[in-house]
């Protein structure tokens, strides 16, 4: 098919479509605009009294200018990692997670939407705190509409590019309103090239790397036996059988079921997800009715590109789950204590906002299979043996 190559290629196309489409509507609402303040000037000139052409909203006034060139920018660090020398190497993602897009970018794209307005009537403090949120907005609209991002990682990028976005508004905002200095303006759009010169830079360098580990844990009425059944091998788990999950909602995948090759140390577990998503985990330590412990291996060259963001792929540059550990205890009355935890690799230019994230995840997707394998365990009848 002669459109084949337009599909295959749709992550270098729809940057190109999407800047051309905001350029074009740049240029339309500047025309508008243009010709509006002719007509206006034509209405003085012929004697006549025309409706006021500047309303009493003066923080309006270049709003939406300031907001299409802030877009813009923004998608400028996108059209940076489509460049040959990041895409090539597959260190586009890099562009996208560096500090710089993440934070400097943002607050650059606050300053350019307030520097907008005029300096003898500035902006409010609180329309310069807000109004840098449009274009903001306006780009993970944007970016999930064409299928540059998933709900996960605009999810990721809202809280930062929002707060820091603001903070630049308010610093340009109260520039022009006690400085009343004309050339605001043409700083703030040199000053704006320098975030897209620190993500080139950050690109090339090694990310940190730190290892964390998440704990779940979860009280079962049932006995060690039981217990050690449900997670030695976990069965085609129902969609009824897991419980509201809001990692799944923002686009993770559900547990299917993990398998298990053989009993003991070298034993393979299987563990499958969906939208193509599995994982190899091979057994370390085997105390049957106490603990397990395997490697986690996730196949990413079977990990369908629609399942997961380049950022967030697990086994990616930027994350990575290593090992897993089932523990199980005895309790007086009978019940057993069982605890999951998985030991996780974060490299990125920001750990500690990613580590926040990453922890939730981590923690919300332990605590839904806990969930299904406690059901199965209180649901299972127990024999009289395994009483006594």
């Amino acid at each position: 098919m002669k459109f084949d190559w337009i599909f295959e290629h749709d992550h270098i196309i729809s940057p190109i479509v999407g800047v051309a489409t905001a350029t074009l509507c740049f240029f339309v609402v500047r025309g508008f605009r243009r010709q509006r303040r002719l007509r206006h000037a034509e209405a003085v000139a012929s004697g006549k009294v025309p409706r006021p052409l500047q309303r009493s909203y003066p923080w309006r006034r270049g709003l939406i200018t300031g907001v299409i060139l802030s877009t813009l920018y923004l998608l400028a660090f996108r059209g940076i990692s489509l460049a040959p020398h990041y895409f090539n190497d597959n260190k586009g993602g890099a562009i996208l997670m560096s500090f710089a897009f993440l934070f400097f970018g943002p607050f650059m794209a606050g300053c350019v939407t307030i520097v907008q307005g005029p300096n003898k009537e500035p902006w409010s403090i609180k329309a310069s705190l807000i109004a840098p949120w449009i274009p903001i907005l306006a780009n993970l609209i944007i970016a999930i509409s064409v299928k540059w991002e998933g709900i996960i990682c605009a999810v990721f990028i809202l809280s930062p590019a929002l707060i820091s976005a603001s903070l630049g508004g308010l610093i340009i905002g109260l520039f022009q309103r006690y400085l009343h200095n004309q050339h605001t303006r043409t700083t703030v759009y040199c000053l704006a090239a320098l975030p897209l010169l620190l993500a080139m830079v950050e690109a090339k360098l090694a990310q940190p790397l730190e290892t964390r580990t998440v704990d779940t844990s979860i009280v079962i009425k049932a006995p060690l036996p039981v217990v050690w059944r449900n997670i030695e091998r976990v069965p085609a788990i129902a969609p009824q059988e897991l419980r509201f999950s809001w990692a799944n909602t923002i686009g993770f995948p559900r547990p299917v079921e993990a398998t298990l090759s053989h009993e003991g140390v070298g034993g393979v577990r299987n563990a499958s997800f969906e939208h193509g998503l599995n994982f190899t985990e091979t057994v370390t330590e085997w105390i049957p009715n106490q603990r397990i412990v395997f490697t986690i291996k996730a196949d990413t060259a079977d990990i369908p590109r629609t399942t997961l963001d380049e950022h967030v792929t697990v086994g990616g540059r930027f994350f990575d789950v290593l090992t897993g550990e089932y523990d199980l205890t005895p309790l007086p009355n009978g019940s057993t204590l069982l605890h999951l935890s998985s030991r996780e690799r974060l490299s990125t230019d920001f750990n500690l906002y990613a580590a926040l994230w990453s922890d939730a995840v981590m923690r919300d997707m332990q605590g839904n299979i806990l969930h299904v394998i406690r059901n199965r365990c209180e649901a299972t009848p127990i024999p009289q043996t395994s009483i006594n």
